[in-house]
């Protein structure tokens, strides 16, 4: 028999609500973000971080902008305790930021805790006990009002330490861990109990953090016992609802979201989501969904490259490439309809010169990479799915080559024949070396040398022929200097040349400036595209017209073989 049974769960039951008004808000401000990077992200570590990577990533989070940052649990461990005394006597913390520290409502480990904190300007301790049926019944083994008298014994020794300890502005923070697997009743019993005893004022709030700690239910769940907890828990005006969910279902951020909608003020998280199980709120994740809806997230992600760097150094984990915001590829679109897409938006946007704050509106981006220190030249990426759009903006990014439409659907076929053979990206380099080689290497049996262009009622070319049997001078006359050297080359070598496209651009700007020109022709009814690149705007188009011929005489010559 099978052991992937789903019949040993049940369904998580609703929070019954009739007049919810969480899905009607929309989020218009960040919340107060607290970091637990070095708590809840380093107790998930397989090793956890030495003390220079603690350092390195609490700097890392005061640069990005957190002003309370959860620094350890020094009650239960040495290093944490070491750590948070480095942070106060080397005076480490910035007077905008506080620190946080965890430890359970047990005395011993509550006087430890004051302990590591004497000489801070200012501390949040959060203390916490876990009050879930669950973990009442099966771990503890207590009744509800076992569970309140630990809460309660816990927060009385947390006030008559800070009372001891005037010289710290503290504020108090209280979790009833597991509150997803409470009775939303009993809940608001536990923390009303806590808050009886600290008594906090609108000047001096304390935190009640509301953890996701096992994320059991969908996210609207959540939301409505955040929302019932905020509708009927006493002195709502002294309390900061906190937020603290968990990913086991992969919903942790939408769950904070969908809080912060029913009234939380506070969101615990750790930049990537590192933290045990399948991970915490990712902290970068939701501010910048905020960004992305033009909410100031009050942190500064903008050298995100720096941020991973500093968090793979730290924590000894990868980031996924499709990792929200962060991954290697997640402006990188390797369809071709996508590629295509991006390129539109992207040239709209530098036709109309708009400037960096302009709204963005650019079709599977919905953020500028820019904003996060990302390149254009990363957004697309070439293989065997990509069409002409990503092809023509690859090589336009690079090297300066508007190749018109034409070109573009005829060398996309080329780029997909390459990506297929090889089964790998093709990077703009052999892109450039591809394009050389369909367009422009056709060097013999003719070759372009000096020429001479008048205008008189018509346009008259005299150039110089090279080939193997010597140089020859050919002279013509047409509409145009094009013309006029088509209709020479054409009677000097005996065969039907007609140039039925022509497109040219400028390269590169100054005294030295060089120019290509693209050219789409019929020779002897053989359809042949070429290109040129020169000083001379007209020197490249015949040289163009010269490589088309060329590459008409080998095709000849193969099939003959």
């Amino acid at each position: 028999m099978s052991g992937f049974t789903h019949t040993k769960y049940r369904a998580f039951a609703p929070v019954k609500m009739t007049n919810r008004q969480w899905p009607d808000q929309i989020i218009t401000s960040a919340p107060k973000w607290c970091s637990v990077d070095l708590r809840d992200g380093n107790q998930a570590l397989i090793e956890p971080m030495s003390v220079s990577q603690k350092q390195e990533m609490f700097k890392l989070l005061v640069k990005v902008g957190f002003k309370e940052i959860e620094v350890g649990f020094p009650a239960a461990s040495q290093p944490d305790f070491d750590f948070v005394r480095w942070l106060i006597e080397e005076e480490q913390i910035p007077d905008d930021v506080t620190i946080q520290v965890l430890t359970q409502a047990r005395e011993a480990l509550i006087e430890r805790t004051f302990e590591s904190l004497k000489g801070a300007k200012r501390a949040i301790v959060h203390v916490y006990n876990s009050t879930s049926i669950v973990q009442r019944e099966q771990v503890f083994r207590l009744d509800k009002q076992g569970i309140i008298d630990i809460a309660v014994n816990g927060a009385r020794h947390v006030k008559r330490c800070a009372e001891q300890a005037t010289e710290t502005e503290w504020t108090f923070e209280y979790s009833p861990e597991s509150f997803t697997g409470t009775e939303i009743e009993f809940s608001v019993d536990v923390v009303n109990s806590v808050i009886d005893v600290w008594q906090p004022t609108p000047n001096n709030k304390a935190i009640i953090n509301l953890p996701a700690t096992v994320e059991v239910s969908t996210p609207n769940i959540y939301a409505d016992q955040i929302e019932w907890f905020c509708s009927n828990v006493a002195k709502r005006d002294s309390i900061e609802i906190s937020v603290h969910t968990h990913n086991d279902r992969g919903c942790g951020v939408a769950a904070a979201e969908l809080a912060v909608m029913a009234g939380a003020e506070r969101v615990e998280g750790t930049l990537l989501g590192n933290g045990e199980r399948t991970g915490n709120m990712d902290v970068v994740t939701m501010a910048m969904n905020l960004y992305s809806q033009g909410v100031d997230p009050e942190l500064n992600l903008e050298d995100m490259d720096e941020i991973v760097r500093v968090i793979k150094s730290c924590t000894q984990l990868p980031v996924h490439p499709r990792h929200p915001y962060a991954g290697e590829l997640v402006y990188t679109a390797f369809s071709g309809s996508h590629q295509d897409a991006i390129k539109k938006c992207l040239d709209i946007r530098k036709d109309k010169g708009e400037e960096a704050n302009a709204a963005w509106e650019v079709a599977y981006l919905p953020i500028d990479p820019t904003d996060l220190g990302r390149s254009y030249q990363e957004v697309i990426r070439v293989n065997s799915q990509s069409g002409k759009g990503g092809v023509a903006y690859s090589l336009e990014q690079q090297y300066g080559l508007q190749l018109p439409r034409w070109m573009q659907m005829s060398f996309s076929n080329v780029v997909q024949r390459h990506a297929e053979q090889t089964a790998s990206i093709v990077s703009s380099e052999s892109m450039k070396a591809l394009f050389d080689q369909t367009y422009m290497a056709a060097s013999k049996p003719f070759q372009l040398g000096s020429y001479s262009h008048h205008r008189n009622t018509k346009d008259q070319v005299t150039s110089m022929i090279q080939t193997p049997q010597g140089t020859f001078e050919i002279t013509g006359q047409g509409h145009g200097a094009i013309d006029a050297f088509t209709q020479a080359l054409s009677k000097y070598i005996g065969i039907k040349i007609d140039v039925q496209e022509f497109h040219e651009h400028a390269l590169t700007q100054g005294s030295d400036a060089s120019a290509i020109s693209y050219l789409k022709m019929n020779i002897e009814d053989q359809k042949i595209e070429s290109a040129a690149i020169h000083e001379d705007t007209l020197t490249a188009t015949m040289n163009a017209i010269i490589c088309a011929v060329n590459q008409y005489h080998a095709d000849v010559d193969q099939a003959a073989a």
